[in-house]
């Protein structure tokens, strides 16, 4: 009996950490983002972005990264 308590404790102990797997995900597609974004800034930075229109996408997809990456974190806790 006090078995089970102690296994049904534990277990409840347990659901109550939420899974931080989403913000490792992000927070790594965030890094490698950044690291593309510098790579190709360097190698091109006279043409990069080639246009406004690609601007605007990597501007985009960095706020979408980065608004993601701190939601995570927040709900994760």
């Amino acid at each position: 009996m006090l078995l089970e308590l102690v296994v049904t404790l534990a277990a409840e102990a347990h659901e109550e950490e939420p899974s931080k797997t989403a913000f490792y995900v992000l927070g790594g597609a965030l890094a490698l983002w950044a690291l593309v974004v510098s790579y190709v800034g360097i190698r091109g930075h006279a043409s990069f972005p080639g246009s406004a229109g690609a601007r605007a996408g990597v501007m985009a997809v960095s706020t979408l990264l980065v608004a993601a990456t701190m939601a995570s974190s927040v709900l994760t806790g």
